[in-house]
């Protein structure tokens, strides 16, 4: 279990997490769909997670849905590093109706976003364009190379769920454990 508060002038987030979890989650970021889609992260990981953060709402979601990005993929990082026993490499496509997306990873501790989600306008009052900037952020401080790639889909909802839920299994399944006690790497070391 990884707890990590952060603090600045725009955002205060906390994050609880445990990979090793049920899916089960406290989610609050003051910002209904981002905290669904969190959620189904949570859910589909089978991470247990709290969040919580207070942000510059006034001015707009950017601030919060980065940050929170940035804190959880810390908390992710910690929680898996160094790498042992674990399968290393997860990918998954997950449908919604007339969507799909695909997410391909490896928990390479080298990150690297591959992002070709073509969504834009809103859902509601949340800026498709965040999703890009949460999962880049998440990414980058995890320390996971990862492709999420939409293969189909016109309904923004069903698109961004589906992103969410293919990050969330293929984590899952490159978090299983391995019967094997050495790293999946020809280099000896992530």
């Amino acid at each position: 279990m990884v707890e990590i508060k952060r603090v600045t002038k725009e955002t205060d987030i906390f994050v609880k997490l445990d990979i090793k979890g049920t899916g089960k989650y406290r989610i609050d970021t003051g910002i209904g769909f981002f905290d669904h889609m969190l959620q189904s992260l949570a859910k589909h990981a089978y991470f247990d997670l709290e969040i919580e953060c207070k942000g510059d709402l006034h001015v707009d979601f950017h601030h919060s849905v980065e940050d929170v990005g940035i804190v959880l993929g810390e908390a992710f990082n910690k929680a898996v590093f160094p790498l042992k026993n674990k399968e290393r490499f997860g990918d998954a496509v997950v449908v919604m109706d007339e969507a799909a997306v695909e997410c391909s990873l490896d928990l390479s501790n080298r990150p690297f976003l591959l992002y070709e989600v073509d969504i834009e306008g809103k859902i509601g009052e949340f800026d498709c364009e965040l999703f890009e900037e949460f999962f880049r952020a998440f990414v980058y401080n995890a320390k996971i190379t990862t492709h999420i790639v939409k293969k189909r889909g016109k309904n923004r909802h069903h698109i961004a769920e589906a992103a969410f839920k293919s990050l969330a299994v293929a984590l899952r399944r490159a978090l299983k454990e391995s019967d094997k006690a050495s790293i999946p790497s020809t280099k000896g070391v992530l």
